[in-house]
């Protein structure tokens, strides 16, 4: 293993935590910039993501952001969704050309959007389970909804994240911010256990395929778990409005990055 390998997982962790993802694309290119074989890469991202997405899973609940009306219809069509995806053999150079470049302008749409403050941000923490009733209420300047509305969305960002393998977190965010489905924590509330379920289905989809659970090395687990709970308990407590859609942003370039650099030649 290089010595720098854990390092580097953790500060993947540390970032992509504190807005509610796993760090699954990070993981996979700092592990093939190490010289990592693919059999090995693919198996211990999925890993990891789980690792890390069960921590700001459980960072944010605390924290009172976590809204099950966003979460089961958009977790239950996607589970599915993401693993028809994953079994159809197709070339992706195209679709991957699209995401990325939509990914890209949502992290441009973030960076250009008016400065907030703190103040601004209906949900602030709360130390515990959300101090409203299931945490349910509408914030203001936010759009409810429906349930089959946010299935469908589901199910699509399942049948992408199956088709590119690139996790389902890193489209479900920009989609919630441009239809203002709820406030900047409480996405990344909603889209850390959205993850975990879809991670834990490709694990499952794996271990039915006759694929072995890898062997991961106990300083990287070490590292992850560090970097997620920090980066998690900052996004989730301490970051301000505007910092968290900074990182956000950063995040959404970075995996933009990984599907357009491969199809330019880079």
């Amino acid at each position: 293993m290089p010595p720098l390998l854990p390092a580097a997982i953790g500060l993947v962790a540390l970032v992509y935590s504190a807005v509610g993802h796993a760090g699954a694309t990070g993981y996979v290119a700092v592990m093939t910039l190490a010289g990592l074989p693919p059999a090995t890469v693919r198996p211990t991202a999925l890993v990891l993501n789980v690792l890390v997405a069960s921590i700001a899973t459980a960072q944010f609940a605390r924290a009172g952001h976590f809204s099950r009306r966003l979460f089961w219809p958009l977790a239950a069509a996607s589970v599915p969704c993401a693993a028809v995806g994953g079994a159809v053999a197709l070339p992706t150079a195209a679709f991957e050309a699209v995401v990325g470049a939509a990914l890209l302008a949502s992290a441009v749409r973030i960076l250009l959007a008016p400065r907030r403050h703190e103040a601004d941000d209906p949900t602030p923490p709360t130390f515990g389970l959300a101090a409203e009733p299931g945490g349910e209420r509408d914030a203001p300047g936010t759009v409810a909804l429906p349930s089959p509305a946010l299935a469908a969305l589901g199910a699509a960002i399942g049948l992408a994240a199956g088709l590119t393998g690139v996790g389902g977190g890193v489209f479900l965010t920009p989609v919630l911010l441009a239809l203002r489905a709820a406030p900047v924590r409480r996405i990344a509330a909603v889209t850390a256990p959205f993850i975990l379920v879809n991670s834990l289905a490709g694990l499952a989809g794996g271990l039915l395929a006759g694929r072995p659970l890898a062997a991961v090395s106990l300083p990287v687990v070490a590292a992850a778990a560090i970097g997620g709970a920090a980066g998690s308990l900052a996004g989730a407590f301490r970051l301000p409005v505007r910092g968290l859609e900074l990182v956000m942003a950063a995040v959404l370039a970075v995996a933009s990055w990984k599907l357009l650099a491969p199809l330019v030649g880079l």
